[in-house]
């Protein structure tokens, strides 16, 4: 993760300004004065930075709850502020030229909201889940040229790569989303989808509870797939494939083709590797035979008059909420200049969401994005928007 280490530091005037960088407010941890979050927006992405001693040092780097797919502006951001706070950086791994411009000009890195706002319509669209070095995704892209390919993944280092290679190669039909699949996937309007790929998952064999493959996200699969349209899973580990093959089967009425060492036109590097060393690959395809009704979701993130103080409002922090289908667990408190925030998790246990919420004076509003519109979520807000009324 990117980040200076610092000996010392040193708040600057908020609001503040300079080389395209807007420095909008400073929010104190309620229980620890050596953390502090500051809200920075560069170009159109908004997120905070983190001052925080970890290992004996002092850092500043980016927040992990609201960090940009873009690392570019992330970069731009952290070197922004120590040049205008005039800062002591001990050390840094943020390069200080900006080399790898295909991380700020390249328009296939989208936000969420992209997505929530205005989904695509009237193309053939393919979602990759976890595109990894992207040798499939790209090939794909440039094989289907009609096709609008949605990849998505968390790692970074991937993401910028992918981005590089869609700039070199000057591919028009990949949209790039750093996001969690499984909440995405709720979101995609019903029945628009021709394939969904997700190769070679993490097995997360101590932790099945993560696995992409679950019940929930194969009934969001078959809502978004068109008729005849397929989920694709592909894994070297016979457990993930046991699990799945007995997740995909447990449905009253499914479609499946499975393969064992099938040959396809690409593959990543790890499976030459796997190949080499005479691992099974197996395959799962699932093929959705009916339509699904349109998604319909009731309800909005708005909030009531907040009726309560400052004070009562930082004292949620370290509860945690149980619903009827979600949950709410207020896991920080801060201090603004003008009113407090709270940094939450909710919405489903399985897929929880995590962003702040900011309260002034009677106003309370959510940081840097409204939730995902989904069922668990609009619960948790319910119970939240009541709690804040009194």
């Amino acid at each position: 993760m990117p980040h200076l280490h610092i000996s010392e530091f040193k708040e600057i005037e908020f609001p503040s300004q300079e080389d395209g960088v807007s420095f909008n407010f400073i929010a104190d941890n309620a229980n620890h004065e050596e953390e502090k979050l500051i809200s920075v927006t560069v170009d159109e992405d908004e997120f905070f930075l983190l001052v925080v001693d970890e290992d004996k040092k002092k850092l500043l780097k980016s927040d992990k709850l609201t960090r940009p797919a873009s690392i570019y502006n992330v970069h731009k951001a952290l070197l922004t502020y120590a040049k205008l706070s005039k800062m002591d950086v001990l050390s840094s791994n943020v390069p200080q030229n900006q080399k790898n411009m295909h991380l700020q000009e390249v328009k296939a890195l989208k936000d969420i909201n992209y997505f929530a706002t205005d989904f695509p319509k009237n193309k053939n669209i393919r979602i990759e889940v976890g595109f990894g070095s992207g040798r499939h995704l790209l090939h794909q892209a440039i094989n289907n040229p009609e096709t609008l390919f949605i990849g998505i993944e968390i790692h970074t280092p991937s993401i910028e790569q992918v981005l590089k290679q869609i700039t070199i190669k000057s591919i028009d039909n990949i949209v790039v989303l750093s996001y969690d699949a499984r909440l995405f996937m709720e979101l995609v309007p019903s029945n628009v989808i021709e394939k969904i790929y997700v190769h070679f998952p993490v097995p997360w064999d101590k932790k099945p509870h993560r696995r992409v493959i679950s019940t929930t996200f194969i009934e969001e699969a078959r809502r978004i797939l068109n008729i005849g349209g397929t989920l694709e899973l592909r894994t070297d580990s016979e457990n993930y494939y046991a699990y799945s093959y007995e997740t995909f089967i447990a449905f009253n009425k499914t479609t499946l083709l499975i393969n064992k060492n099938k040959d396809i036109a690409i593959t990543s590097k790890y499976e030459d590797r796997w190949r080499k060393m005479e691992k099974n690959i197996y395959d799962v395809t699932m093929i959705n035979d009916e339509e699904s009704p349109a998604l319909c979701l009731d309800g909005d993130f708005n909030f009531s008059e907040v009726k309560i103080s400052d004070d009562e409002i930082l004292k949620f922090n370290k509860n945690i909420k149980k619903l009827d289908g979600g949950f709410i667990n207020f896991e920080r408190s801060y201090m603004l200049k003008d009113g407090v925030m709270l940094r939450l998790s909710m919405g489903s246990f399985d897929k929880p969401e995590h962003l702040y919420l900011i309260v002034k004076k009677d106003k309370a509003f959510y940081y840097p994005n409204i939730p995902l519109k989904s069922k668990s979520n609009l619960v948790a807000h319910k119970f939240l928007n009541e709690a804040l009324h009194g």
